[in-house]
């Protein structure tokens, strides 16, 4: 286990901001994790679990303990002649388990291709791209309670999933640590290539698992900046959905606004289309701004803040609602 104090936490946000917390413990185990929830001292601090940090604003230091898990184990657990079952550890960089997905020909992960993170927290968010989310491969979800230290297994059916949400972000946040997930994937070959341009970037390249991981790396790398290069957190907003009518009048106002159907009858519009309509795509500030090929993601074009970024977001926030008379959410939780 790894306790150490007035700790920097600048590799583990992907906005690249430079906080710290008051003390930083990384477990290796189930064990470790319930020995730090029976300690007098941490149940008196504030605490956050965070991941690869990928999903992450920090606005101030933190004062309190940063958890991280670094359960990293990825083992077969059930197999016959149509799926396999993997046990993924919390740790697990999320790209790296679909690389070994891949390499292994188990169909199910490949589209959601070089989202960055880690396991559990691609659990906690629901993570999704190009019709795929992690739900749809989800079996269940290992997690220990925080009040009792009791290792529970909640059932993917029981997880609450929706559009970038589960239970772990409401109802059970902040009493469940999510320690590792039960994965179902496919022995057969099967693919999902009807979101975006995938079949036009596999006119040059094999069908196959390679194939379709090749052409989805492809895809993100041209709309979305490397947080190595320029600190970002992915998308910032999540897309808003609205009643039919007012999605009827926005299109006679704007006949090329964008819609899709969503549950309940809503219909649900492309945040970056709407940001993109306010004039901020390519829009810098100082040290902040809007990429100038995908107007969902803010970046740090060097040496911000949290707050800057924070108040970038909450400008465009505020023309979106302007214009349209639509709020949109941020995907990325503010620390």
């Amino acid at each position: 286990m790894k306790i150490e104090p007035d700790y920097p936490l600048l590799t583990h946000n992907t906005f690249g901001i430079a906080a710290k917390c008051r003390w930083f413990i990384e477990y290796s185990s189930v064990t470790e994790l319930q020995t730090v929830l029976r300690d007098e001292y941490f149940r008196e601090l504030p605490w956050l679990h965070i991941g690869g940090g990928s999903n992450l604003l920090f606005v101030n230091d933190f004062d309190g303990v940063v958890l991280h898990s670094a359960i990293k184990e990825i083992t077969v657990v059930d197999e016959n002649a149509n799926f396999v079952e993997l046990f993924a550890g919390a740790a697990v960089v999320w790209d790296n388990l679909v690389a070994h997905c891949v390499e292994n020909n188990w169909y199910g992960t490949e589209n959601l291709s070089l989202i960055p993170g880690e396991t559990g927290a691609a659990a906690v968010q629901n993570i999704g791209a190009y019709g795929v989310e992690i739900k749809d491969l989800i079996r269940s979800v290992q997690t220990v309670d925080v009040a009792s230290g009791q290792e529970i297994w909640i059932d993917c059916e029981n997880c609450l999933y929706g559009y970038r949400e589960s239970i772990f972000k409401s109802e059970l946040k902040g009493q469940k640590v999510v320690t590792g997930i039960r994965l179902r994937l496919s022995k057969k070959e099967r693919y999902s290539l009807e979101y975006g341009n995938i079949k036009e970037k596999l006119q040059n390249i094999p069908l196959s698992l390679k194939g379709v991981r090749e052409a989805i790396i492809a895809i993100r790398n041209e709309k979305l900046p490397d947080p190595k290069e320029h600190g970002n957190a992915g998308s910032f907003f999540m897309n808003p959905s609205v009643e039919k009518d007012f999605f009827d009048k926005l299109k006679s106002q704007h006949p090329n606004a964008p819609g899709y159907p969503f549950k309940n009858g809503l219909v649900k519009i492309p945040a970056a289309w709407l940001i993109e309509q306010c004039g901020w795509k390519g829009k810098r500030e100082g040290n902040v701004g809007v990429w100038q090929k995908q107007p969902l993601v803010l970046v740090n074009y060097g040496n911000a803040t949290g707050k800057e970024i924070a108040a970038l977001a909450d400008a465009i926030k505020q023309s979106v609602a302007g214009k349209f008379g639509i709020d949109i959410a941020p995907e990325v939780l503010y620390v």
